[in-house]
């Protein structure tokens, strides 16, 4: 039935099976900093449950906890070049001050030691849908690519289904910078049933990718899914969205598994709960939970089995 449906929505698919990454924090469940010893632990946790060897991150320094900030990308490249996986960095850039100061801390890191394990780069992390205007992002990402392009061949962006859809990306997709994108889709967030929430996933992805395609193509620019999830128990609910570790399970075997094998590159936020985090508030004005949306719980057991 996924099968089926995937295939009706996605008909120009690859059919090899696509690769399967996650979202990963940049803080311990008491809100301090990982160590590289840290993010050891998390990449074998997600190599032996998940069999997954591949994860992005969100900044450069996490500067959520102003008394600790992270330095994200030197703490996570030692522990993937030790155990062997991919990283994609995400540069802030909402605004030009904290893009500069994200590619400042980059230049001393990115080495020639470390530069293999990083996949790509993506400036911005739905900076389109925080209304950074089109005209405002690509000169980052454009300077991205003419600072980092020879160490990181892959640099773009990543932004929300709807930013690609609309055409709201469009001035990004026909400059010639951006090798390479991810689009954010989520049933959640479009507050449909867990019964319905597959369906408007895959399809909400359709629509990014032919847009794409009928722009320039979808063979000049690599596309992975960027994120995709759903809460589990403690998680709030959303609309007819209902947060439970049953739903969540679902999803991930009936939407995840269906883009994989379909050969959609999709990563799954996220890797582990999030603890730490504050109540946040919604363009609504309501207070969600977003400490539950992990695959494992913060002490890296699985909620339920991560094969398809």
């Amino acid at each position: 039935m996924i099968c089926s449906l995937a295939s009706a929505i996605f008909p120009l698919a690859i059919s090899a099976r696509g690769t399967l990454g996650f979202s990963l924090g940049a803080r311990r469940p008491d809100h301090t900093c990982k160590t590289t010893a840290d993010y050891e632990a998390d990449f074998d946790a997600l190599r032996t449950k998940a069999g997954s060897t591949i994860v992005r991150t969100y900044s450069v320094i996490d500067i959520n906890v102003p008394e600790y900030k992270c330095e994200t990308a030197a703490t996570i490249l030692p522990a993937a070049m030790s155990k062997d996986f991919k990283v994609i960095l995400g540069l802030g850039a909402d605004t030009q001050e904290h893009y500069e100061s994200e590619k400042a801390a980059l230049e001393p890191v990115l080495s020639s030691k470390f530069a293999p394990y990083v996949y790509a780069l993506v400036t911005g992390s739905e900076s389109l849908y925080r209304n950074v205007s089109a005209q405002e992002l690509l000169p980052r990402i454009r300077d991205t690519k003419e600072t980092f392009g020879r160490r990181v061949p892959r640099i773009g962006t990543v932004d929300s289904w709807n930013k690609f859809q609309d055409g709201t990306a469009d001035d990004i997709l026909t400059s010639g910078v951006p090798t390479f994108l991810m689009v954010n889709a989520f049933g959640y967030w479009q507050e449909r049933k867990i019964t319905d929430a597959t369906e408007t996933y895959l399809d909400d992805l359709q629509q990014a990718f032919s847009h794409i395609q009928d722009i320039v193509g979808l063979d000049t620019i690599e596309i992975w899914n960027g994120e995709t999830g759903w809460p589990g128990d403690g998680g709030s609910n959303h609309g007819n969205a209902e947060a439970s570790t049953l739903n969540e399970e679902a999803f991930f075997k009936t939407g995840v598994c269906a883009a994989l094998a379909w050969g959609i590159n999709v990563f799954y936020f996220e890797a582990f709960d999030e603890s730490w985090k504050p109540k946040s508030t919604g363009k609504n004005g309501k207070q969600g939970d977003e400490t539950h949306w992990g695959a494992f719980t913060d002490s890296r057991t699985p909620k339920f089995s991560l094969s398809c």
